[in-house]
């Protein structure tokens, strides 16, 4: 039997190695600026062709490299921050710059400049598919200066399933505020198709935030910082009332390197429970420093999980820190163990004589009669009371205990006029269907076969969605105009998303203009729409929008699929009769009345006979 068992070339285990490590041109920024950030570098620009399909070029004033260390850094398994196994286990720097170049250089074409300070002439460096084709010496900049171009030239399949430039981008961006969060003393900057998206200076970490998410993060953020022996924490939470169902700006670092944990996720979440909404999640930027040897950072590729040799005394630590942040907020109680002074409480003297509490009752209070005044007396009127009119028809209490103010309401009624009720609903039906609303959430009607019940919010996310994709082919829509613009600052990775849908935004009917400084300027809304804060529900289109951008639906889809879902009325809602019939005319206007476009069903029949078993 022939020999089965063979050593795979270099070209081939490189380009395996690139599959774990380099997913994306988002994972190229990432291994490059992480390079550089471990070569001292006090300034890094990142600029991009087509979100990186194209052309990634990553400049540094680091220390450089020499011509021997340039070649050498494209070998697989060379680096220079490991000297033995030991070295595993205190890792201080982002990455190993051999093992991410390896790869790049497999699945791309690869050119490097690079000098250090005590070299008067630099190394150029060209590299395609693993495979040098030439090496000769240049002038530059100390520093390096990488290009990666055509990614994935020589893995068709893994181009292919690359996806669109605004995606791809948002990727990108997203590894960038990451990298920019935790070196605060590095000038960063970021371009893509010549246009700057960032362009941080050297900043402490409460402006990085600013810088990076914008001036409207200034009002919703929390100092906290706990120091122990187990571990350091510091950074930012979020007020409670900003929280939304977004997820993307929650960020944990430790040792200024970005991990995602779960874990420490619900330490933070606990601390907000009864205080946000369900499915609401707070902002959140929190620091740990803890001693390299307590945690792994080898347990995945990207290096993006993070194993505590304590973890639960982390989460305890954590735990507290943000109590006590929201706590001294007055947002949350905590207990302030650091107060000054002692606790008034009273201590007997010779002096003073110690009486026994008295406690003042009405002698003259029974519960059996309701004449009694409500009104609060005090000692000196104990006994004296208004005589009231006897409280009358108590069973209405049972008829508003889940009610709100003038809301709507469904009410038991007495056995007497249940044949009136029936006899009312039976002449409605005549003349046009009865509507009444069930826990604000259901719209239910009575029809010839039983009983329609409607889930009103699902109901009105499909007329919005009809409404906006029939103005989508429409060739000018009426719109509702402002009576003032409304701008809207937006961060960057949301405005590079919004450029690339902005034309389809406008042909839902909105009457848009992009500014300068990521601003976003509302003149008008679609007709029969009422959108009284466009700010919040721009916010929260693109927050929903962020979630489908990656599935198999259309770009104009989505959009209109998440405006509808941001401009719905919402469960526990009251509504009017009119409101209520309006809502039900429109859904049978449409084409399917009965499932949202992800498929939810809208509308469930009880038959009559289903009913009649009841009894």
């Amino acid at each position: 039997m022939a020999d089965i068992v063979q050593v795979l070339p270099d070209s081939v285990a490189n380009q395996i190695a690139a599959g774990e490590v380099i997913q994306r041109p988002a994972s190229v920024v990432k291994e490059m600026v992480e390079n550089a950030v471990d070569a001292n570098a006090t300034e890094i620009k990142v600029i991009l062709k087509d979100a990186g399909k194209t052309s990634i070029q990553i400049v540094d004033n680091g220390t450089g490299m020499t011509d021997t260390d340039a070649r050498l850094a494209f070998e697989r398994h060379s680096t220079s921050k490991i000297k033995n196994a030991e070295d595993l286990f205190a890792i201080k720097t982002m990455g190993f710059r051999g093992e991410a170049l390896a790869s790049i250089a497999a699945i791309a074409h690869v050119e490097m400049k690079t000098r250090t300070k005590g070299d008067e002439i630099g190394t150029y460096i060209r590299i395609e598919g693993s495979k040098v084709i030439s090496q000769e010496p240049a002038q530059c900049p100390v520093g390096s200066n990488f290009t990666v171009k055509n990614l994935f030239f020589n893995v068709p399949a893994r181009r292919k399933f690359l996806k669109k430039d605004s995606t791809e981008l948002n990727h990108i961006i997203k590894e960038f505020q990451r990298i920019a969060l935790a070196y605060t003393h590095i000038k960063l900057s970021l371009y893509h198709n010549e246009n700057v998206l960032f362009h941080l200076p050297e900043e402490n970490y409460g402006k990085r935030i600013l810088s990076v998410f914008g001036s409207k993060m200034k009002d919703n953020l929390i100092p906290l910082e706990t120091n122990t022996n187990i571990v350091k924490v510091f950074g930012y939470v979020g007020l409670p009332q900003k929280a939304k169902k977004r997820y993307g700006e929650q960020f944990f670092f430790v040792n200024n390197r970005f991990m995602r944990s779960p874990y420490l996720h619900k330490a933070i979440m606990e601390c907000y429970d009864n205080l946000v909404r369900p499915g609401n999640v707070p902002v959140y930027f929190i620091y740990l420093e803890i001693p390299p040897g307590s945690i792994d950072v080898n347990i995945h590729p990207t290096k993006t999980e993070v194993k505590f040799e304590d973890q639960q005394a982390v989460w305890q630590v954590l735990h507290a820190s943000v109590r006590e942040a929201l706590g001294k907020h007055n947002i949350a109680p905590s207990i302030d163990f650091d107060q000054d002074g002692n606790i008034g409480i009273p201590t007997p003297t010779r002096k003073r004589e110690v009486q026994t509490p008295r406690i003042e009752v009405d002698p003259t209070y029974n519960p059996f009669e309701n004449n009694k005044s409500t009104e609060q007396f005090d000692s000196a009127n104990a006994g004296k009371s208004k005589k009231n009119s006897d409280f009358l028809n108590w069973e209405e209490l049972y008829d508003t205990f889940e009610n709100k103010e003038n809301q709507p309401t469904l009410k038991f009624e007495s056995a007497a006029g249940k044949e009136n009720k029936m006899e009312r609903e039976e002449f409605s039906n005549t003349e046009g269907n009865r509507f009444f609303q069930y826990k604000y959430k259901y719209i239910l009607t009575p029809v010839k076969s039983g009983l329609m019940l409607i889930h009103q919010q699902r109901c009105h996310v499909k007329i919005l969605y009809e409404y906006f994709l029939a103005n989508r082919k429409k060739e000018s829509n009426i719109v509702q105009k402002r009576l003032y613009p409304e701008e809207i600052e937006l961060n960057p990775a949301d405005f590079a998303v919004f450029q690339d849908i902005y034309e389809d935004v406008k042909k839902t009917g909105f009457q848009i203009e992009l500014k300068d400084n990521r601003i976003v300027e509302i003149h008008g809304v679609p007709a029969e729409t009422d959108f009284t804060n466009v700010k919040t529900l721009m916010e929260d289109f693109l927050a929903r929008y962020d979630t489908l951008k990656n599935s198999d639906i259309s770009s104009h889809e989505g959009i209109a699929l998440s405006l509808a879902r941001a401009a719905a009325i919402s469960s526990g809602t009251p509504l009017t009769y009119e409101e209520m019939r309006e809502l039900v005319d429109k859904l049978f206007a449409c084409s399917t009345p009965n499932y949202t476009p992800e498929g939810q069903k809208i509308i469930s029949l009880i038959k009559l006979e289903e009913i009649e078993k009841l009894f």
